[in-house]
């Protein structure tokens, strides 16, 4: 994810000044040097770190902090309030119209930075609200643009609208207003063409747009993994032709994150949402607080228990309940693992659940030993090898059933015995757990996936092994 080596510099001058017990002005100017290199490698406006650093070490040398019990917790709580307060302090949603009225939302950036996906991502996120989007094909430049968005429409469940090639984007725009009135479709996005580069014929017809239908809010895409390029993009755009709120896309990928500690600050504009990855469900609310937390390795709990509760369906809801149930009883089997791979999978991994623990969060190495993903799918192809009656009741696993097993897997019987010994083991452990959840288990939407909880204790001893 973005910012993986800005959080390993971030924290590594919070341990130099955990170290320390009583803090000196000295050790605060050296450590904000040390922040404002991190922040500025993180490809971060340079106006926006000056003003940050200075902010933070005046607040940092304050007689309330220097004379506190524990200092560096202070700079540390100083640095999160301030770079909330840089990224926005509060979220801002796209609002819609009232009373059912139509709400006109188009989107435009530069070509690549995932305008049309996203376009099709934000359809499905008002439609899980109970409204009926149409995505509306404006770009009749780009070689299967109008493919691309009637594919990911069809996945969202989402309706589209499309005149092909052959007519000006603001006449397809005001033919799609009727469309939807006529449909009773209350969420018009509009998907624009893109250009390698910013220029004025691209502006024109985006204008050109706006005039022919009122836009009720224009939201840019930018690819975060351009760095300063995609702040001076947001700045372009919205000097030519206005713009409403930023979606950084790829904030997943090998990028250094600057955008998003930027934009806010040097455009006005609020960031709305974050691509974290290529699925059409990948697109997550921006969160400030959220962010800064992640940004400092303190891990984003809420979130997590978001993108859980968006990931299980009704069905999934009764079969984690069900699990909830068989842990406390100590009756958890394979079957039950497997169901907890899906689960996870759909929240983006275990490594990516981790990562939003806090405590972990900051330690990559940490989850790194924890989950080793070729042995968990190892472990899988294990109980795929195994007869339902085997799954359902381990117990019946003899010498030649294991040998079969380890045959059918890939591996030998030694690696097979290990496995069932550590879920054997496992198994003990969530009975006790179970046991000490007591009654609120099943409430969070995270209870059944994890079994009530998070295990204590050495994860490298676990590694590769269970995702609980």
């Amino acid at each position: 994810m973005a910012f993986e080596s800005l959080t390993d510099k971030l924290n590594q001058v919070f341990r130099n000044l955990s170290g320390k017990g009583k803090l000196t002005e000295g050790d605060v100017k050296t450590a904000m040097k040390e922040v404002k290199m991190a922040l500025l490698e993180a490809d971060v406006n340079f106006k926006v770190v000056k003003k940050f650093v200075a902010t933070v070490q005046e607040r940092a040398v304050g007689a309330d902090v220097m004379n506190g019990l524990n200092p560096a917790q202070m700079v540390i709580k100083i640095v999160n309030e301030e770079m909330t307060e840089l990224m926005g302090s509060e979220t801002t949603q796209i609002s819609l119209e009232p009373g059912g009225s139509a709400t006109v939302i188009m989107m435009a950036g530069l070509q690549g930075a995932g305008k049309t996906t996203t376009a099709a991502k934000l359809a499905g996120k008002f439609k899980s609200t109970g409204r009926k989007p149409l995505l509306v094909a404006l770009d009749i430049y780009r070689p299967a643009a109008i493919k691309q968005l009637e594919v990911n429409a069809q996945k969202q469940g989402v309706d589209v609208f499309s005149m092909g090639q052959g007519k000006k984007p603001a006449e397809i725009a005001k033919a799609a207003m009727e469309h939807a009135a006529a449909n009773g479709e209350t969420v018009i996005i509009l998907d624009t063409a893109g250009r390698l580069q910013i220029d004025e014929s691209m502006m024109k017809e985006l204008s050109d747009i706006k005039e022919a239908v009122t836009v009720h809010h224009t939201v840019l895409v930018v690819d975060a993994m351009t760095g300063q390029e995609a702040v001076n993009v947001a700045k372009t755009f919205d000097e030519k032709v206005g713009v409403d709120g930023v979606i950084l896309t790829k904030m997943d990928g090998d990028t250094r994150g600057g955008a998003a500690l930027s934009i806010k600050a040097v455009t006005g504009k609020p960031i709305l949402y974050v691509g974290m990855g290529e699925k059409l469900s990948d697109l997550e609310q921006f969160y400030p607080d959220r962010m800064a937390g992640r940004i400092l390795g303190m891990g984003d709990v809420l979130t997590l228990i978001d993108k859980a509760q968006a990931a299980l369906d009704k069905e999934d809801e009764e079969k984690s309940r069900d699990m909830a149930g068989r842990v406390r009883k100590g009756r958890f089997d394979f079957n039950d693992y497997l169901e907890s791979l899906k689960q996870m999978r759909k929240m983006g991994g275990m490594s990516s659940i981790l990562s939003m623990l806090p405590g972990l969060g900051m330690n990559r190495d940490m989850i790194e030993d924890a989950v080793d993903e070729k042995q968990l799918k190892q472990t899988e192809a294990i109980i795929l090898s195994m007869t339902p009656q085997e799954r359902a009741n381990p117990k019946i696993l003899s010498p030649q059933r294991k040998f079969r097993i380890a045959k059918g897997s890939g591996c030998d019987v030694a690696t097979v015995n290990r496995f069932i010994k550590q879920f054997t083991q496992m198994q003990k452990m969530m009975k006790q757990m179970g046991g000490m959840s007591g009654k609120r288990r099943g409430r969070n939407p995270l209870a059944g996936m994890f079994g009530g909880g998070m295990p204590q204790g050495n994860m490298g001893r676990r590694r590769g092994g269970f995702p609980f």
